[in-house]
């Protein structure tokens, strides 16, 4: 509890009014396409490593070599209440994988002395939407963690209307898994308040930095307003049931 006390005390510190409690990594997963892909926690140094900085010299200059001199190596800075471990310290996987005894009785401390707005991520059945809402969170969001986690759980979307239909007093938010326009308008079609969009603007921000990600934020844009239109609906508030198909019982 003196972790989960101090970091509360930093979040306050800094401002925030929502916290969002994210409740399916107690550990990390099995990640098999950043093994693919050469990532690793901690970081590595490699050959491959060096070539892919060479060869991207204004990444290079003007973000790594640029941190490294105003602050030097990057910690994980946002796990704990203090510093967190460097990217290339042997303890970065110990630090990241203390979670798994996090529980219900956890989130009721947390409630109890955070004042503010409470969100919890990460849910993905009726039976603990009602249990995030007997602990008093003032919203939930429903996210597989963009499947990164548990291997062949369920998608957000299915599990999307069983949460909406536990908790009707709540807003209910979803992520996971949005790539399109027709996407979102699913997700609040099945009763989502809110749709999050993670990974596509994180790779828009990876190629382009912020005009990346204001190129991809007007993509998303322009197809949500194209698909209202061809679905004859004005706004993105007026997305209700009737835009879902359902096909009738037999």
């Amino acid at each position: 509890m003196r972790q989960i006390e101090g970091l509360l005390a930093r979040v306050e510190a800094a401002k925030v009014e929502t916290l969002v409690i994210t409740v399916d990594t107690p550990v990390a997963g099995n990640r098999e396409n950043n093994i693919r892909a050469g990532f690793s926690t901690p970081l590595r140094p490699s050959a491959a490593l060096a070539w892919q900085g060479i060869t991207h010299p204004r990444w290079l200059l003007g973000t790594f070599i640029r941190t490294v001199v105003r602050h030097g190596i990057p910690h994980f800075e946002n796990a704990y209440a203090h510093r967190g471990t460097p990217i290339v310290s042997r303890n970065v996987q110990r630090d990241f994988s203390d979670r798994a005894h996090f529980t219900w009785d956890h989130l009721a401390t947390i409630r109890r002395r955070w004042k503010g707005q409470l969100v919890v991520k990460g849910i993905l059945t009726a039976e603990d939407a009602r249990l995030a809402q007997q602990h008093g969170v003032d919203g939930i969001v429903v996210s597989n963690h963009g499947g990164r986690q548990l291997d062949g759980v369920i998608a957000a979307m299915r599990a999307l209307p069983e949460v909406v239909e536990a908790v009707p007093q709540l807003p209910v938010m979803l992520d996971s898994g949005v790539r399109r326009g027709t996407d979102v308008i699913k997700a609040l079609a099945l009763g989502a308040r809110c749709v999050f969009i993670g990974r596509p603007f994180a790779y828009a921000a990876a190629v382009g930095s912020r005009q990346g990600v204001a190129h991809g934020i007007n993509l998303m844009q322009a197809e949500i307003s194209r698909d209202l239109a061809m679905l004859g609906i004005p706004r993105a508030t007026d997305v209700d049931a009737q835009c879902i198909y359902r096909p009738p019982p037999h």
